[in-house]
């Protein structure tokens, strides 16, 4: 169980804020393309060159079981956001006293930079989940 959360960690980091293109298309330039498969869900933005890959045993079922998109607002997912990315870095650089296994890589996430609505929405989703099934408290 710990090497699914390293595991996933460690991909939604290295996913934060890599140079890689991904290819998009000319219709959705500008938009996030999310893409899921098998308990793998695939954020990226071709013009800000970020991707967010979450791959977590459960995580597109139990997404599916919460309050639809747009129910939150950007500005509060953003907030919240905030907060956990904080939190979690924190911990990260705190590895005598936290789990190791849980916090392993910083995530990336920039207040100045507008991810749009679907990554937020993913991104504060997977804190809540991870919170639920790890009984981690952010």
């Amino acid at each position: 169980m710990k090497n699914i959360a390293f595991s996933f960690f460690v991909l939604l980091l290295i996913c934060c804020c890599s140079q890689k293109k991904t290819l998009v298309t000319s219709n959705s330039a500008a938009k996030a393309i999310a893409t899921t498969k098998k308990d793998t869900i695939r954020i990226a933005n071709d013009s800000l060159q970020y991707e967010i890959i979450i791959i977590e045993p459960g995580f597109e079922a139990w997404l599916t079981t919460q309050k639809p998109r747009n129910y939150y607002s950007l500005i509060f997912l953003e907030n919240r956001n905030i907060r956990f990315v904080t939190e979690w870095n924190n911990r990260v650089a705190q590895p005598h006293r936290f789990d190791p296994t849980f916090y392993e890589m910083r995530i990336d996430y920039f207040t100045s930079i507008h991810y749009g609505y679907e990554v937020n929405y993913l991104l504060y989703h997977y804190f809540m989940y991870f919170q639920n099934r790890y009984k981690q408290r952010l």
